[in-house]
């Protein structure tokens, strides 16, 4: 079966930047979306950045400006480049795929630490 697997978070100090990775294990075909999700302690789950099979992107406004999402589709990875982290941004982040077929797939999540 194949799983996404995270990568790069861990403990920055505010202002600093992280890159995440998301990568599939195997091959996923007909994908249709891309999205990074975080998740602070005691709040719900909530889309930080999304990108759709065309290239398009939407970013929540509290990382606009801050956050790139982008991928290698040869790869079937997604990444998330965060610059300019806040404390705020502290939270577990999450990726999933969608497919055309309405199959999600789930990362298991790595943790972000922003701090002084």
């Amino acid at each position: 079966q194949v799983q996404l697997v995270e990568s790069g978070g861990g403990l920055v100090q505010p202002g600093g930047s992280l890159r995440l990775s998301c990568a599939a294990s195997g091959v996923i075909d007909n994908i249709y979306a891309m999205t990074w999700y975080r998740q602070a302690p005691g709040k719900q789950r909530d889309v930080v950045a999304h990108m759709l099979s065309g290239g398009s992107t939407n970013y929540a406004d509290a990382v606009k400006g801050r956050f790139t999402i982008s991928r290698d589709s040869a790869k079937n990875t997604v990444y998330l480049q965060m610059n300019s982290l806040k404390p705020e941004d502290t939270a577990v982040y999450y990726c999933r795929f969608l497919t055309t077929r309405g199959r999600e797939y789930w990362g298991q999540g790595t943790q972000v630490t922003v701090s002084s």
